[in-house]
């Protein structure tokens, strides 16, 4: 999906912006969306699941309602959803939608989507309960900060991209080194797809991280307001859950829970949530400067939304004449 790729004038067009959290993606997105003839598709993990809404900060139903998000709300809590299911309903999004003479922007932070799509999907090796098993129980013994030191040493172009105490990626990348003998870098470096679009990649990076952690804050703080500790509660009601589920992994669901289940006092949960947050955002851009590339954007600019418009109209202005 590069430029420079050979027979992308034959390739339908489309937009893919991508940012940390609480870098302004969903805003620019409605604002492109009033100015350009174009179809949103929702490019993150967590909004994939239906009655998850504050701590996801999905877009309230009036939002939906005038510009609707394909790949919102398709499944259940309970339910898992991966790389793989999103590659295929994204690459038969663009076509439907190009078909209808719009063009798709996709919009998220979750950046192994983007890098799924592409640059498809490496053949990494199947779960192993046996290896997770042992790992779990090392981890129990020395704690993931340790198990993400031999990472480190194993692939540490895995490890600089995951936070010392991210469990679920830190387990999964060392089951891969166990099992196949080799880093989980080089195998995703092996594979390569043939591009399902002409696409402009637009990535926002903020030009003062302080700003973007005070942001992070706030909106978690009004997350918190708004009743997220109800909405897990609601959830873990009427849904069977348990804290090993993708979608209480989201980060701030698994914040409440653990609060909940009183694994520490209540009054540390916007500290902990804001970390957490933080985290992740320091994740997102990691894998956006050192393996998606995009051609970036201040988030904090003022003029953000005329700059990133301009682009587009070229973009779009192009990709009208090649076509």
């Amino acid at each position: 999906m590069s430029p420079a790729r050979t027979g992308r004038s034959a390739l339908p067009p489309a937009i893919l912006l991508m940012g940390p959290t609480a870098s302004g993606k969903t805003d620019l997105a409605i604002a492109l969306s009033e100015r350009f003839p174009l179809e949103i598709v929702s490019v993150d993990s967590a909004l994939v699941f239906r009655d998850m809404n504050l701590g996801t900060a999905k877009p309230d139903a009036a939002t939906l309602k005038a510009f609707p998000h394909h790949l919102v709300d398709i499944i259940g809590p309970e339910e898992a959803y991966s790389a793989a299911q999103f590659v295929a309903d994204a690459s038969r999004l663009i076509g439907e939608i190009n078909a209808r003479g719009r063009v798709p922007l996709l919009v998220g932070g979750t950046m192994l989507y983007f890098r799924a799509l592409q640059a498809g999907l490496a053949d990494l090796p199947a779960a192993d309960p046996a290896t997770r098993a042992a790992i779990d129980a090392e981890a129990q013994e020395r704690g993931w900060p340790a198990l993400h030191a031999e990472l480190a040493k194993l692939d540490p172009a895995t490890a600089a991209r995951l936070a010392p105490n991210d469990q679920q990626r830190i387990q999964r990348a060392l089951e891969i080194c166990r099992v196949s003998g080799q880093p989980m870098s080089a195998l995703l470096a092996q594979q390569a797809a043939p591009p399902v679009a002409d696409a402009l990649a637009l990535g926002l990076l903020p030009s003062a991280r302080s700003v973007l952690a005070e942001r992070i804050g706030t909106r978690f703080k009004a997350m918190l307001a708004a009743g997220l500790e109800d909405e897990v509660a609601d959830l873990r009601a009427r849904y069977r859950l348990h804290p090993g589920l993708p979608s209480m992994r989201c980060v701030g669901y698994r914040q409440v829970w653990e609060a909940q289940d009183g694994l520490y006092p209540r009054g540390e949960l916007l500290d902990r949530g804001s970390a957490a947050t933080r985290q992740l955002a320091k994740r997102q851009l990691t894998w956006m400067n050192n393996t998606l590339r995009p051609e970036t954007f201040d988030c904090l600019a003022g003029d953000l939304e005329i700059s990133v418009a301009a682009r587009v109209d070229q973009f779009l202005a192009g990709a009208a004449r090649r076509g």
